[in-house]
């Protein structure tokens, strides 16, 4: 049997210098941190580095790891308000609630009218606040001689322009000045007509309402 002569020195250190490269990868390479699997994941937003009390939510998922029967998806802005999550008994979403404005009628005798010659109001509505802007696409019409003008209010402050009765309506614009303070609150909108000359009435009807971003 032939003796078993020890491996060349050079090459001894040649396999060590190679084990202590791949120790040396494997100790500095992280896992992908965009592949979560059977996991919870939450993204916090921390304005004071050395203050982990400071550190607020912004998107969290949770529950989807075992024993848990459907994930959860929280997203939060910059103040800690909940924006956008799931409902998680039947899916689709939780928040925001996203009021649809239903089907009008095109016939202008059907409408919210007024004949008065000073501002009144001939509809109004109720909406939460989930975004700083909205638009607001309304038609208006006119009957008879008569001249007028319709209005938008919300909360008591002019929503737009006042446009002539027999114009479209159609703004974009800010819903409330204090978003922090207002968010999720509920505000007024009114719809006003005057008639100014003639005799007749002022229409109006709303065909799409939608809250925008800044």
């Amino acid at each position: 049997m032939m003796t078993q002569l020890p491996e060349d020195i050079i090459d001894r250190l040649i396999q060590m210098e190679r084990r202590i490269q791949a120790l040396s990868t494997a100790v500095n390479t992280r896992p992908a941190l965009n592949d979560v699997v059977n996991g919870s994941l939450t993204v916090k937003r921390q304005t004071d580095p050395q203050d982990p009390s400071t550190a607020t939510t912004l998107v969290q998922i949770s529950g989807s790891g075992p024993g848990a029967t459907k994930p959860v998806l929280r997203v939060n802005d910059s103040f800690g308000h909940e924006v956008l999550s799931d409902d998680i008994l039947t899916g689709g979403l939780a928040r925001p609630w996203l009021p649809m404005l239903p089907p009008q009628s095109m016939a202008s005798a059907h409408w919210p009218a007024t004949n008065a010659t000073v501002w009144t109001t001939i509809a109004q509505s109720q909406n939460p606040i989930w975004q700083p802007k909205m638009r607001l696409r309304m038609y208006t019409r006119i009957s008879g001689t008569a001249v007028g003008q319709i209005r938008v209010m919300v909360d008591g402050v002019q929503f737009g322009p006042t446009v002539a009765a027999g114009s479209t309506f159609d703004h974009t614009g800010p819903v409330v000045a204090d978003m922090q303070g207002g968010f999720g609150a509920t505000i007024t909108f009114e719809i006003h007509g005057i008639v100014t000359s003639g005799s007749g009435n002022v229409y109006a009807q709303p065909v799409l309402l939608h809250g925008r971003q800044t």
